[in-house]
């Protein structure tokens, strides 16, 4: 194991960003390998390996809290763990200043969600620095991807967009003209970054290859239970970063008896496992919660760490199990 962390740490020192990111924790050289000891997993493939370590060495194991930010590919920053809004309706407002009291500081919303006015008026009445507050939203297939932009900025009340998506690929083709949209809304200084949701590989590559523009981000379902070495693989190749919804997949699976084995092991509840399981693969958790206990919950999860075990043994859940009650959008559709 030590000879195959060290020939990992040596490959991650070739790459301009990795070796940034790792020189501004010299300090915590130690902690690293103390990870790389116990949180790394060797049935993972290689680039798993150097993503978690890092992800590590850029915020340390343990001192990673929701101020704690990943690198995007435009050298943006976005928190590594938010708040997802979807069918947050009721209170919207109350529910989301809640959330930026406790120290949430990522929102994913949508055009369609119908939560993009409460929202605006959370930020405002929280009263903190547009800059400290990260907003991700999304244009529909059917839309005309800039003129939503204009939109959904006019609904928060805000002058900018920190990260604008696709929300899902349209019936036929890519996007192609979704895409451009949103370059033009980037340009133009209405976002910051742009991405997509529910895309396969295919289908991102065509994007690219349109365009030359790499998504962002690719905000799909993410959880233990449902997952894709594929398309993670293929993310930590292109620098994109993944965005998990339904990361405690609507609940549904909750009440699984390993999940709550593992959970009483370690004095967290089911849910706590399931955002930590994220953190540590460095994909970017958005549970919804729309109760204060649950919020307080979701944010539990900065003071313990899985064990490579442990881990190893939440990989194995996999079933590609979807919340939504079909497979996993984003996987390759057999010919």
């Amino acid at each position: 194991m030590a000879t195959d962390v060290r020939f990992v740490l040596e490959e991650s020192f070739s790459n301009e960003i990795s070796a940034r990111s790792i020189s501004k924790q010299k300090g915590e050289f130690a902690s690293l390998l103390e990870f790389a000891a116990f949180g790394v997993v060797e049935s993972w493939p290689r680039r798993v390996l150097v993503i978690n370590l890092i992800n590590t060495s850029r915020f340390g194991l343990m001192s990673v809290d929701l101020t704690s930010t990943v690198q995007l590919r435009s050298g943006n920053e976005m928190p590594v763990m938010g708040l997802g809004t979807w069918l947050l309706t009721r209170d919207t407002a109350e529910t989301v200043l809640y959330a930026i009291n406790l120290g949430y500081r990522l929102i994913d919303t949508s055009s369609d969600y119908g939560t993009q006015p409460g929202i605006g008026e959370a930020i405002r009445r929280a009263g903190v620095d547009r800059e400290s507050i990260y907003i991700t939203t999304k244009a529909e297939e059917t839309d005309d991807s800039y003129l939503r932009t204009i939109s959904n900025l006019k609904e928060l009340g805000l002058n900018y967009i920190d990260l604008m998506l696709i929300h899902r690929p349209p019936a036929t083709g890519a996007g192609e003209d979704l895409w451009e949209g949103l370059i033009k809304a980037r340009e133009e200084g209405l976002v910051r970054d742009i991405g997509v949701s529910n895309y396969s590989i295919s289908l991102m590559d065509r994007l690219i290859e349109a365009s030359g523009e790499i998504p962002a981000v690719n905000q799909i379902e993410w959880s233990p239970f449902g997952y894709s070495w594929k398309m993670y693989d293929y993310c930590a190749d292109k620098g994109i970063v993944i965005q998990a919804y339904s990361p405690l997949t609507r609940t549904r699976r909750l009440n699984d008896e390993k999940l709550r084995r593992l959970a009483k092991k370690y004095g967290k509840s089911p849910a706590q496992i399931l955002i930590r399981w994220n953190l540590q693969l460095g994909t970017v958790p958005i549970p919804k919660a729309n109760q204060k206990r649950h919020l307080e919950e979701n944010i539990e999860v900065f003071d313990f760490a899985i064990s490579e075990e442990d881990m190893n043994l939440l990989n194995g859940f996999n079933e590609y199990y979807s919340s939504l009650g079909w497979s996993l959008q984003y996987l390759e559709k057999a010919a």
